[in-house]
């Protein structure tokens, strides 16, 4: 007894420690909120644990905040919180909206009274829970703020939970077609690793590992035409390397697995009295001469051949036969009932009535043989062995309507028979009264039925070509999957479930399908979505991350410690979300989907306007961009789909007319801006159109072929041809990099652009546009000029990439289709116009792969003055790393971070952000006499577009064309990186300050009376002025007036003499290091 008291106690210190290293929210149970609740003052006694109306029944117009599809519930006892999916459930402890103020706690205030009240955890716990509520840091919470932080929280362990018992399936994928008849039989073989499917013409198809077709062998019979052979089944014998078929011809082929020659038969079983339908092979995994081959034919008979030296011989060879195993032995049924073969004997019943035999097996953990027919009467029967006796004991249950097939789940002792009654039923093996559970939900006759072992799960399919998914112990559909299979209205079927793979096999007619399960969740990595990310947005002012993904839901995240908190899901039905943008204000959020519309969201999940963009046709959105006066949306159409704000005053608004027409011959992917009014927009087709945005009208056209011409839609007729590359910004997830690996089209593709608006192009006369897309290249350009400055392979061999740029215009990052992401160095990189194009690429700070599957966004965001890079991916995450590619987190993980807490760990020499004084002083491309620099040419002031020019014009610079400015541009280019900047203060364009002037007429000034001592000076100063006039004044000599002699350091401070001092010495050594180096090139020119 004493033993048994320390165990137990034992036991529950274990369990007491295991409860104690889990979280705190997690540990309290239904009764501490209750008593938690009492301490908020002004709450109503009636108020406690009340659903939530605002999330039980939300209104039509906003889009649900929480799924709501029915899943398992997870119980955690009687006095715990239960788990649930559905809302309902998880809005137990949220209170009723009220416009009574509750009470709020300080953080002393809410550990003292909590932990003293609940006992539940230390006062570090209920600190921290504090911190975790509290997100906005105002040092106070509310009732209110606690349940919504209890109901995330669930939410996401549920999420966790669900993923880990629920598969997750890649999309069905349609393997060659080389079957011409309907596939009799799809086998697995475990070693190696293999498929087998078989025809009803004999064609016999061996697929690898990867699911490449190795070989084909087409079966033959010396009894049979080829024309007339028909194949009933397939099994294989993996302990003897052999494969058995079976015929209508009423014979049965074993043949040599892994021949060279072909099918080479070796045994020829004939004779028997039914055609043989349905075969199921078994063999001692311990001892492989332990076999048995079980069959059912179309009389209702079963047989079985249990071999005993399965390794040595399957049947015994006549004495007179030759040993060349390349010679078939025929033998006959009737031999092996006899006994005539000593090294096997036969097991057989009649018990269902020469009805046909659907499916046998042979269950080695019952010893039992069990069959099924399509009978009301006898439909499964189990035929028990007993030992020493060749006879067997059967047992019957009757199901009505018959069964199609069954599956047998040896841990849970389970037998599941797919019904043609539209029901699986689960049977207890040794209970034939009723069965253990009745699944209901299929609409037609169930097909076929698999267990998923590990998972405690099973599948059934049917003729309605629905697979559903089963949880065996609750005995509810927790998934299911229609839609996407072949849509034939009469078809045969059969399944093949390969669990240590994941891939199920489904064949329809000839066809072959498979569906794949993703890795297992605890193997991969941490998903932020059920789907594909297609987009991701960062709002500085709520300090959020909004990210959408494939499945039409938006979801919220805080940035400081990547927690959930709010999520949208639905919000355009079961469209994708192809892309996302935010006003000025970013207080509004704007969807676009592949259903052709876009929803103008506030950020409670009210839908407020419904754009059509599509005019009532589904159409791929690729980039939506919010200005100041209209909405423009692009991806589909060579034209720019404008919505002016004005027009919204309904909720469903239509689209304006663009006033510059079509000015791109393939589809519009992208555009930037750059305030107050130039726009460009980039094409398919590599084109790039620049626009004054406030009378949209074209002004330059950038591309790579100075020869082609920008010409209007009506002018000529452009053929289209689009390619995958121009769906690639909305579609870019369901691409891979093969897709682009023997395509030169889609080598000039533009995916997207950036201005980079930190730089003052207008005196260096550097790149201002960055461009990325097809073929893996990043192109810089000058939009002023019109002209290419540089040009490099970013990615290569990986298909088309996309970008993003911080805002201070020093870093580039790049993604690719197989999740590698690049960090470039762009500050110092095409700073000046050159004259030849640059194809040198700026260096590069770290190349690393931050996904598994292809990078979908990019986003560059700054907290606690670091940067930061987010980056989605079809993977279904979303990740946040610092600006030299260290991972910091990854959104939806269980444990939260603190971004606070982050050292920035810069490349380098690239510590931009903490650069001290000594680094203001740096190395730049502009001359020190910038004052020399004439004024740039806006614009505006470029040749327009028209119809009567062929030729589009670039943007013309008088001061390029004088001579001073030639001999100007010359020196630049020779002293290029040679100057010093003693201020790192940008200059601001002259052109962007008189832009950005509002110039209106001026007010009219009203008369001013003049003063009286102007008009009377004699009255005020008339005494005065008459005796100095009188006087003879003599002015001081300047020696007499001097105190002391000037000093400069008496009239600037230290620092600034200091700094000018520095300033001057380091011009010195610059200038005298460039004329040595002058000096030494002329030198070495004399030489030669």
């Amino acid at each position: 007894m004493a033993a048994t008291g320390k165990q137990l106690l034992s036991m529950a210190e274990d369990s007491v420690r295991e409860k104690s290293t889990e979280r705190l929210e997690n540990r309290l149970t239904i009764h501490d909120f209750m008593r938690m609740q009492e301490f908020f003052k002004f709450l109503q006694p009636q108020q406690v644990l009340q659903p939530s109306k605002s999330l039980t029944s939300p209104p039509k117009a906003r889009s649900s905040i929480v799924s709501r599809d029915k899943q398992i519930p997870t119980h955690h006892g009687p006095s715990r919180i239960i788990l649930h999916t559905e809302a309902e459930y998880l809005s137990e402890l949220k209170l009723p909206e009220s416009n009574e103020s509750t009470g709020t706690m300080t953080r002393d205030e809410f550990v003292d009274k909590m932990s003293t009240a609940v006992r539940q955890g230390t006062r570090e716990e209920y600190g921290e829970l504090f911190d975790k509520i509290d997100l906005i840091r105002d040092g106070l919470i509310d009732w209110d703020k606690l349940t919504s932080f209890v109901l995330l929280e669930l939410y996401e362990r549920d999420e966790r939970a669900r993923r880990s018992v629920i598969p997750h399936w890649k999309d069905l994928r349609f393997l060659p077609l080389i079957h011409k008849d309907a596939v009799q039989k799809i086998t697995l073989l475990k070693s190696p690793i293999s498929y087998l499917t078989v025809s009803r013409s004999g064609l016999l198809g061996c697929w690898g590992e990867s699911l490449k077709l190795q070989r084909t062998l087409q079966i033959t019979t010396e009894a049979v035409k080829p024309k007339d052979l028909w194949v009933t089944s397939l099994v294989a014998l993996p302990n003897v390397n052999k494969v058995a078929v079976s015929f209508t011809s009423k014979e049965i082929y074993f043949a040599e697995l892994n021949s060279k020659q072909g099918f080479s038969c070796q045994y020829r079983l004939q004779g028997f009295v039914g055609t043989v339908i349905c075969m199921d092979y078994w063999y001692n995994p311990h001892d492989g001469n332990d076999a048995i081959l079980t069959m059912g034919d179309v009389c209702g008979q079963v047989h079985a051949i249990v071999f005993n030296t399965a390794l040595i011989s399957l049947f015994e060879r006549p004495s007179h036969s030759t040993e060349d195993e390349n010679v078939t032995m025929t033998l006959t049924w009737q031999e092996l009932v006899s006994g005539y073969h000593k090294c096997c004997y036969v097991l057989r019943h009649k018990l269902h009535d020469k009805e046909w035999v659907r499916q046998v097996a042979y269950i080695p953990s019952l010893d039992v043989f069990l069959s099924v027919t399509t009978s009301s009467t006898n439909t499964l029967v189990l035929a028990w062995r007993e030992k020493l006796s060749p006879r067997l004991t059967t047992t019957t249950f009757h199901v009505a309507q018959g069964v199609n097939a069954f599956d047998f789940h040896s841990r849970l002792n389970l037998i599941a028979t797919a019904g043609v009654n539209r029901h699986v039923c689960l049977w207890n093996p040794y209970v034939t009264s009723k069965p253990a559970g009745v699944l209901e939900g299929h609409s037609d006759s169930v097909i076929a039925v698999r267990f998923i072992t590990e998972r405690k799960l099973l599948f059934s399919f049917g003729k309605d070509k629905v697979l559903r998914i089963w949880d065996i112990q609750h005995q509810l559909c927790i998934q299911r999957i229609s839609g996407s299979f072949p849509k034939s209205l009469d078809f045969h079927s059969t399944l093949c479930f390969d669990e240590s793979h994941g891939r199920l096999f489904i064949s329809f007619n000839n066809q072959l399908t498979l569906l794949e399960m993703e890795q297992d969740p605890g193997k991969s990595r941490v998903a932020s979505h059920r789907k594909a990310v297609t987009c991701i947005l960062y709002n500085s002012v709520l300090q959020q991350v909004i990210s959408s993904d494939a499945g039409s839901t938006v979801i919220f995240w805080l940035i400081d410690t990547g927690q959930k908190i709010k999520e949208f899901t639905g919000c355009h039905g079961n469209a994708e979300i192809s892309t996302m943008a935010l006003d000025g204000t970013q207080t509004r959020l704007f969807t676009g989907s592949t259903d052709g519309t876009v929803k103008i969201w506030d950020f409670n999940g009210h839908c407020h306007h419904k754009l059509n963009a599509g005019r009532d046709r589904a159409v791929e959105i690729s980039q939506i961009m919010v200005l100041s006066w209209t909405i423009l949306v692009l991806g589909w159409d060579r034209t720019i789909t404008v919505f002016r704000l004005s027009s919204l005053t309904q909720f469903l608004v239509q689209p304006s007319e663009w006033k510059g027409g079509a000015r791109h011959q393939d589809d519009i992917l992208c555009a930037a801006f750059l305030p107050p009014q130039t726009l460009v927009t980039g094409s398919s087709d590599g084109d790039i159109v620049v626009w004054n945005n406030s009378t949209e009208s074209a002004c330059s056209k950038l591309h790579l072929n100075s020869r082609r011409s920008l010409k209007s839609s009506s002018g000529s007729q452009v053929q289209r041809n689009v390619t995958s590359a121009g769906r690639l910004s909305s579609r870019r997830h369901t691409l891979s990099a093969a897709d682009y690996a023997n395509s030169d089209e889609n080598s000039h593709s533009i995916s997207r652009l950036f201005f980079l608006e930190a730089r003052n192009v207008s005196v260096s006369g550097g790149a201002n546009l960055v461009s990325c897309g097809g073929a893996g290249y990043v192109r810089f350009w000058n939009t002023q000029r019109g002209k290419l400055l540089a040009e490099f392979e970013a990615h290569s061999g990986v298909g088309s990439i996309i970008m993003a740029t911080d805002q201070r215009s020093q870093y580039l990052i790049t993604g690719d289709l197989v999740g590698w992401v690049k960090i470039w160095n762009i500050e110092d990189y095409c700073l000046i116009l050159g004259e030849n194009v640059n194809y040198q690429p700026p260096p590069l700070i770290r190349s690393f792969q931050m996904h598994d599957d292809c990078i979908t966004c990019l986003e560059t965001c700054v907290r606690n003055n670091c940067l930061f890079i987010l980056s989605s991916s079809a993977d279904c995450s979303i990740v946040l790393t610092d600006i030299s590619g260290v991972p910091f987190g990854i959104f939806g993980q269980e444990g939260h971070w603190r971004i606070g807490n982050h050292v920035p760990s810069f490349p380098k020499e690239e510590n931009k952000y903490d650069a001290e004084e000594e680094n203001d002083i740096k190395k730049n491309t502009v001359s020190s006499v910038e004052e020399e620099e004439p004024p740039p040419i806006p614009v505006e002031q470029a040749v327009p577009a028209t119809e009567d020019n062929d030729n589009f014009a670039c943007v013309l610079n008088i001061w390029d064309n004088t001579i001073l400015g030639k001999r100007y541009k010359e020196g630049k280019t020779q002293k290029r990186r040679k100057h010093t900047l003693f201020n790192r203060t940008a200059v601001i364009k002259p052109t962007v300050v008189f832009r950005s002037l509002n110039i209106e007429a001026l007010e009219e000034t009203t008369e001013m009376n003049e003063s009286d001592f102007l008009l009377h000076p004699d009255k005020y100063f008339g005494e005065k002025l008459a005796e100095k006039d009188s006087e003879d004044l003599k002015l001081p000599t300047l020696s007499a007036t001097l105190k002391a002699a000037f000093d400069e350091k008496n009239l600037f401070p230290k620092e600034i003499l200091d700094r000018e001092k520095k300033s001057r010495q380091l011009h010195e050594e610059m200038c005298n290091r460039g004329r040595i180096t002058n000096e030494r090139k002329q030198g070495k020119l004399k030489g030669k």
